[in-house]
């Protein structure tokens, strides 16, 4: 994506009656792409800040519940990374063998912004990486820093934490969707009919998990949530 600079740069050289290939040259940008900002095909940079429910002051126009459950998917598997000219690159890791939620997830990421979203096969890991670019990417996951997010401190913002409040089912649903696993509760050989279900998430930073748990809690409340054993904060969701 272009910057407004180099449209306003473009524009002055038609105006000095320079040729497409003579801008071209001067800046390096695609001579159709110059034809193009020529004849009034420019970018609508206002519509792509309006796209940003964060740069709009806005945060509250988030949609729901596609951006918590969101937020819970890249809390667990997801990463950004920054490309060139400032737009960045939201990437989720699905594994190949649940199709549905690889498709919740590209359905979640064009709902919070509605840039194109694609998907690529990583063989020798057994997922797909949902991806999409968006210079506003950070805006809406401020989380985003240097370094594995298990290896420093996250935790939600008001903001964030107000959205969760209202519903955290959709968040609660990404952790597990992206960094959970379900058992059986086996007895003597058999699972066990009372509960055959559970669902655990785990291996967020213990803040993160501080911050999550008010949400889990509040799940609980209609369906049990227990403490179980091995890393601190840990918790299964019986369903």
């Amino acid at each position: 994506m272009r910057s407004e600079e180099e449209v306003e740069l473009v524009l002055e050289l038609v105006r000095a009656r320079w040729n497409d290939c003579e801008i071209a040259r001067k800046t390096g940008i695609p001579r159709g792409t110059v034809r193009g900002w020529r004849i009034g095909r420019t970018p609508n940079f206002s519509r792509q800040l309006g796209n940003c429910a964060l740069c709009s002051g806005n945060a509250e126009a988030l949609p729901l519940p596609a951006y918590p459950y969101l937020l819970g998917l890249y809390l667990g598997d997801g990463c950004i990374t920054a490309c060139p000219r400032n737009v960045y690159k939201l990437r989720i890791a699905c594994a190949a063998r649940y199709p549905d939620l690889i498709r919740q997830c590209e359905l979640a990421m064009a709902e919070v912004l509605p840039n194109k979203v694609g998907r690529i096969r990583k063989t020798n890991e057994g997922c797909w990486e949902v991806y999409s670019f968006s210079k506003h990417w950070p805006c809406l996951f401020p989380q985003h820093g240097p370094g594995r997010k298990h290896d420093r401190k996250i935790e939600l913002t008001s903001w964030q934490q107000e959205l969760v409040d209202l519903d955290p089912r959709p968040l609660v649903r990404g952790l597990l969707h992206s960094d959970g696993c379900r058992v059986l509760n086996w007895v003597n050989g058999d699972p066990l009919p009372a509960v055959p279900l559970r669902q655990r998430v785990g291996g967020h930073p213990g803040d993160l998990r501080a911050g999550v748990r008010p949400a889990g809690d509040r799940v609980a409340a209609e369906q049990p949530l227990e403490p179980v054993g091995g890393q601190a904060g840990e918790r299964r969701l019986a369903r």
